[in-house]
């Protein structure tokens, strides 16, 4: 089995807190078969504010902002066989519906 890291982007519902806490029940839903399935390692939302730290310079600017579409709002670390497989398991994310971006990256092997 490999690792590979699922980063999500944009596909959050800004509707009323009742649309919003059943996105999270469907989150939770997906989440917990990964867990069953004995393929998720962990995960966490990001929140929206940050930091960014640019070239050799390092200037140090606020963001990232959530009104960008390309903002990454979390990640799983799941194992899958292959990269195919990590990608079926990443349809099952119910960002996808909602407009957003599933990213799906294998987890290079360091050798020490």
């Amino acid at each position: 089995m490999k690792e590979f890291l699922f980063i999500f982007r944009g596909g959050m519902p800004m509707d009323s807190p009742e649309v919003i806490q059943s996105h999270m029940l469907e989150w939770r839903d997906w989440m917990d078969g990964l867990a069953k399935q004995g393929k998720l390692l962990g995960g966490q939302p990001l929140e929206t504010g940050g930091k960014t730290v640019t070239g050799s310079s390092k200037v140090v600017t606020d963001g990232p902002f959530i009104e960008s579409k390309e903002m990454v709002g979390g990640y799983l670390l799941i194992k899958a066989a292959d990269i195919n497989e990590a990608t079926e398991l990443s349809k099952g994310c119910p960002i996808l519906p909602t407009g957003g971006i599933v990213e799906v990256r294998p987890i290079q092997e360091m050798q020490m």
